[in-house]
C-alpha cells in the first residue's frame, strides 16, 4: 500500500510559478511509475505530467508543455511538478497518482493509488 500526500499549492498570480510536492509513505517509490492529474470545477479529471520510475522518461499535456516539469527524488520518496507561467486555465485542484507500471503512463485508469490533492489558484 502506498500513501501519497501532496503539498505546495497556493494562490498565485497569473504568470507566476508553484512547486507541488508529493510524499509517500508505506512503500518505496522506486518501483512505480508516477502521475500528476488535474481537475478543474465542472470538468473531468486530466492528465497534466508522468515520469518513469527511474525519472528517465517523462510526458506532458499539450496544454503544459513547456511550462511544467516533472522530476523525482526516489531517494526521498518525493515527486515534484513545478509549474511556470501559470496561466488562469491552469486553477484546479492537482493529484499525484502512483502505477505498478514503471514507465510513463498517462491513463488515470492505470493509476492504483491516489493523492488527496491540492487546490492551485491562478489568477488573472
Amino acid at each position: 500500500q502506498v500513501q501519497l500526500v501532496e503539498s505546495g499549492g497556493g494562490l498565485v498570480q497569473a504568470g507566476g510559478s508553484l512547486r507541488l510536492s508529493c510524499a509517500a509513505s508505506g512503500r518505496t517509490l522506486s518501483s512505480y511509475g508516477m502521475g500528476w492529474f488535474r481537475q478543474a470545477p465542472g470538468k473531468e479529471r486530466e492528465f497534466a505530467a508522468a515520469v518513469s520510475w527511474s525519472g528517465g522518461s517523462t510526458d506532458y499535456a499539450d496544454s503544459v508543455k513547456g511550462r511544467f516539469t516533472v522530476s523525482r527524488d526516489n531517494a526521498k520518496n518525493t515527486v515534484y511538478l513545478q509549474m511556470n507561467s501559470l496561466k488562469p486555465e491552469d486553477t484546479a485542484v492537482y493529484y499525484c497518482a502512483a502505477t505498478r507500471w514503471s514507465s510513463v503512463i498517462t491513463n488515470s485508469n492505470d493509476y492504483a493509488y491516489w493523492g488527496q490533492g491540492t487546490q492551485v489558484t491562478v489568477s488573472s
